[in-house]
Parts: C-alpha cells; structure tokens; sequence
C-alpha cells in the first residue's frame, strides 16, 4: 500500500511538473511572438510611404507596447490569472506606477504634443536648450539626434517640449549677413562695386522681391570700416555659399588693392631726445 501511494505522489508531482514547463514554455512562446509581431509591424507601419516619417516612427513604437501589453496578458491567462481580475488590479496598478513614474508619463505626453503640434519631423536640424542636432527619430519616450561630428543622442521628450526650439530645416529659405572689413583709407564705393561684382557670379543666391542682395556699411570701428552684405539663400545651400563667398570676397578685394585690416597699436613718443638720453646712460 505504501509503495502505491508513494508512486501516485510521484506521479502527481511529474504530472505537476510537466504542466507547469508547458505552461512555462507557452507563456515564452507568446512573449518571443508579441516581441517579433510587434517589431514586425513597427518596420512596417515606418515604411509605409504614405505616413510621414515622423508619425510612422512614433506609431509604430506605440503598436509595439501594444502588441508587448496584449502578449503580457496572454501569458497571465497562462497561469490562471482572470482577465476582469487582472483588469481592476492594472487600473490600480496603473494609478500607482503612474504617480511614480510622473516623469515617464510626461515623456510619454510630451512625445505625443510633439506628435499633434510639429514643431519638427525627422530629418531636421534642431536645437532645444544646449543640445543640437539632426532628429533621427521621435519615439514614445525620447528623441534619437544625431550632432554635427555623428554624436548619438537621446533626448527625454520632456526635455525638448518643456523649452524653446529652433529647426533650422523648416523654412526652405534663410538670410545670412556676412561682415567684411576695410581699411580707412580705402574707397568704400570701390569696394562696393568689388562684392558686387562678387555676388553676381554666384548663381545661389535667392534674389526674389525683397529678398535681394544689400551691401551697406554698418560700423565704423577702431581699425576699420565694416561692410555688411545681407542675401538670401536656399536653407540646403546655407553654408556652402557663405564659406565659397568668404573665400571669394577676400580673393576679389586682394585683386582690387583693397586691405583687410587687423588691429594694430601706434606708440607716440612725446619727448625723443630724453628717450634716448636714457638709452644711452643705461
């Protein structure tokens, strides 16, 4: 008698066992599932051509912790947890995490302000607080950027809304003063007619009523007199026209004889012949 009940306390704890490895393994299998759905549809909702990038990422990272919630409550069902139980305990469980985790959540809004209201897309170029870059992506939580030399940052969205933020990218079109000194006894009129000259070779620049190019003096400093010379460009063009413009106002003032001047000190000796008594005695 007791080697019958001893071989049905193994025989319930083998079949205790397997039923909870089964269990086990189906409750994994949902999980590697929803972790491979949810990627799945994520690449697929980015590479729908009729989204915009911007909304695509930020859709498809929202999907994902969907798909991830739906299989997290599968696998509960796995071990016997009841759906309208498990609901009245998230919902606690929801209140409680959500006032710990006040700083998550107001990511989470932020991104979803950003989402509604903007103020970039992916592929601009940006700069919130001290931080600058290119967005590569808007996520639910933070944004990816990449700086100027390829730094890879993520920015908490809180961060970005919470402030200012200029996008450099947004308008097709910018304006661009660059200073160009000359000296005090140059002809400024000639020094005009030498960037004029300049500026009308350069097929970039966007001359549109009231977007034309100005030269005009701004300043009369210590050591020279300033030209400012005020033009539009294409915001793509921004940079290469200003540093192909330096390079050639400096090539086409040297060729005219007209300097560029740097700051320079001029001593006056009031009583030389006592200078050089004093040279001399020493």
């Amino acid at each position: 008698m007791e080697t019958l009940a001893t071989d049905a306390n193994v025989h319930i704890w083998v079949d205790l066992a397997v039923t909870w490895v089964l269990k086990l393994m189906s409750a994994l299998a949902i999980m590697i599932a929803g972790w491979i759905i949810g990627g799945w549809l994520k690449a697929r909702i980015k590479n729908v051509k009729q989204l915009d990038e911007t909304i695509a990422s930020f859709l498809g990272g929202v999907i994902k912790y969907g798909v991830l919630s739906v299989a997290f409550v599968a696998v509960l069902g796995q071990f016997g947890v009841e759906t309208a139980s498990l609901l009245a305990v998230l919902g606690a469980a929801g209140l409680a995490i959500g006032l710990a985790l006040q700083g998550t959540l107001s990511n989470v809004a932020a991104g979803t302000m950003l989402l509604i209201l903007r103020p970039f897309s992916v592929g601009d170029y940006i700069e919130f607080g001290s931080m600058a870059g290119t967005v590569k992506s808007l996520g639910l939580f933070g944004t990816e950027l990449a700086t100027v030399d390829n730094k890879y940052v993520f920015a908490p969205n809180s961060s970005i809304w919470g402030g200012e933020i200029t996008n450099y990218s947004r308008n097709k079109q910018r304006r661009q003063d660059i200073t160009v000194g000359i000296s005090y006894g140059d002809d400024i009129n000639k020094a005009f007619k030498t960037i004029q000259r300049v500026l009308k070779k350069e097929k970039r620049l966007v001359e549109t009523k009231g977007k034309e190019p100005v030269i005009a003096v701004e300043a009369m400093n210590a050591s020279s007199v300033d030209i400012k010379v005020r033009i539009w460009t294409k915001t793509d063009d921004f940079f290469d026209v200003q540093w192909d413009l330096l390079k050639s106002i400096k090539e086409a003032l040297d060729e005219d004889g007209i300097t560029i001047p740097f700051p320079t000190t001029t001593m006056v000796i009031e009583n030389p012949a006592e200078l050089d008594k004093s040279s001399k005695a020493a």
